[in-house]
């Protein structure tokens, strides 16, 4: 460890260089006089002593920026994983925390980019083999084009739509590019509308819909609120059995509103709570079966709600199930109930 990594402020350590070398070149000067040494020696001796104890000292305060150049240049070439020494506590020692974060950073949007082509061609591919394979069928006449291929190879061009459209929004939503029209709206008849929608996909799950106060009311974007709730119901309507039942529940707060989606599936372990709003994450048994999402719908509802300044995170529901609980804001002014049109 350098002897100057005690000082807090580098005009402090080049200040301590510059009266070490004085005193060193007065001290080795003097010494020479009294052994009757030429002063015009003793003089240059003293200095040449000087300089190699400055250069000692100021290597060790130079060596952050000597490994931040080496490091820079590791990663011009695609290597995130250098590190710097940050031992001091000057302004060198926070460039280099500071060097360090961004490379932590960087290596994480690295991976993340990774990952996202990984699972882009991977979510691709699989609908694309499947439409390859019918047509051609359909063209060698393996096939008769009935309804029923037919019907399959729509499955999969839609699910090449949804896959597209939630790509764009989640790369605007990063890009910070999505305007949000914000105001004040009525709860219920959003919920509503989403419920409705949801159902003519899943008629075989029943569906409720359960507001505290009609007059309850959110600040935020109606249209990307109602985004949110699609979302949330696709993933419930997903782990929820035949039959079974979602209930979307909305409360009003201290703070602001708060909306559940709840469902009657297998609920999330306690291990994989962490990684749900994850893109392109996926549960086991979602992702062993034919008809799990793309793993971006929780991720699109994040980025929604965060733009909101709101909340949203998972619960477990007992004694089954899960809770997606989404808080927004509260509207900033008494609502007046007004129809909505869907």
């Amino acid at each position: 460890m350098s002897p100057l990594n005690r000082f807090t402020s580098i005009k402090m350590k080049l200040g301590a260089l510059v009266v070490a070398a004085v005193c060193i070149t007065v001290l080795f000067t003097w010494a020479g006089v009294k052994v009757g040494v030429w002063p015009s020696v003793s003089g240059a001796v003293s200095g040449l002593i000087a300089i190699v104890m400055v250069r000692v000292l100021a290597r060790g305060l130079t060596k952050p920026l000597r490994e931040m150049a080496s490091a820079a240049d590791a990663m011009a070439r695609g290597d995130y994983e250098r590190r710097v020494t940050a031992t001091s506590r000057d302004e060198i020692g926070a460039l280099a925390r500071a060097f360090n974060k961004m490379a932590a950073e960087l290596a994480e949007t690295d991976r993340v980019r990774r990952d996202l082509v990984a699972n882009v061609s991977h979510e691709l591919r699989t609908p694309i083999t499947a439409l390859q394979a019918g047509l051609e069928n359909l063209v060698d006449g393996v096939e008769p084009p009935d309804p029923q291929t037919l019907r399959t190879m729509l499955t999969q061009v839609e699910r090449l739509g949804r896959l597209v459209t939630q790509l764009l929004d989640l790369s605007r939503l990063e890009s910070g590019t999505v305007p949000l029209d914000r105001q004040d709206f009525a709860v219920r008849p959003l919920l509503e509308h989403a419920v409705r929608e949801a159902q003519l996909h899943a008629p075989s799950v029943t569906m409720v819909v359960d507001v505290d106060s009609p007059d309850l009311a959110a600040d935020g974007d109606p249209e990307r609120v109602h985004q949110v709730v699609a979302n949330l119901l696709e993933n419930a309507v997903r782990y929820t059995p035949t039959a079974g039942r979602v209930d979307v529940i909305a409360r009003r707060t201290r703070d602001g509103v708060r909306i559940e989606v709840c469902d009657e599936g297998p609920g999330i372990p306690e291990a994989e709570v962490d990684r749900v709003f994850e893109r392109f994450y996926r549960a086991d048994q979602a992702r062993a079966s034919g008809n799990g999402g793309a793993g971006l719908g929780l991720a699109i509802a994040q980025w929604i709600v965060e733009l909101h300044g709101g909340r949203i995170h998972p619960e477990r529901r007992q004694p089954h199930g899960c809770r997606m609980v989404v808080t927004l804001p509260r509207a900033r002014r008494p609502f007046v109930t007004e129809p909505v049109h869907a």
